[in-house]
């Protein structure tokens, strides 16, 4: 069942993570939120089949085609997950702060033989070709699966486009949220543990 890995993580009387649901739109949407856990990622999530299809990114996103960017895929997250930002109580899975660092709506450009490769079939192969439409990244990224099993590994690649930049690291120099304006530590601070 979609995101029951996700659910068995999670008690909801304890976090504020929604526990399902959300809405489908018409053109599918890709997030990326800032994660101050146990270790400092960016979580990179793609809408596909009902879900948010997610990895891990240890560095976060690159605009710079020669980056190479580790990313470790993680359970299927709810779609409404896609809007959440908040604090993570401890001893919760996850627990930390997740920031909205970016979001829009993206295309699958995956093709073989002249035709769109469905989402699924392309991370089936272990490759995915998508653009995106953010507000602080834009432009053809590569989802490449470079390990296979227990330590299944891809890598993030910009693809050398228009919106390529090797000079502009949005993930040190644009920190605050695109959804409330506000930054790690602004959350952190403001946001309180549920009753």
């Amino acid at each position: 069942m979609p995101g029951s890995e996700y659910r068995e993580k999670r008690d909801f009387e304890k976090t504020l993570e929604p526990e399902g649901g959300g809405t489908p739109v018409p053109e599918p949407i890709f997030v990326i939120q800032e994660h101050e856990a146990s270790t400092h990622h960016f979580d990179f999530r793609l809408e596909a089949d009902g879900v948010l299809k997610s990895w891990s990114v240890p560095k976060g996103p690159s605009l710079d085609p020669e980056d190479k960017r580790l990313a470790v895929p993680t359970e299927d997250h709810p779609l409404a997950y896609a809007d959440f930002e908040g604090a993570i109580p401890e001893g919760e899975y996850g627990a930390g702060t997740v920031l909205l660092w970016d979001t829009g709506p993206y295309e699958n450009i995956t093709e073989k033989n002249g035709e769109t490769v469905p989402v699924a079939d392309a991370l089936a192969d272990g490759h995915l070709l998508v653009r995106l439409h953010g507000e602080k990244i834009k432009g053809g990224y590569a989802l490449q699966r470079i390990a296979t099993g227990e330590d299944e590994r891809w890598l993030l690649i910009k693809m050398n486009d228009s919106a390529a930049d090797a000079r502009r690291n949005p993930v040190s120099t644009e920190q605050r949220s695109v959804k409330s304006g506000r930054t790690m530590k602004e959350i952190a601070r403001e946001e309180r543990e549920p009753d």
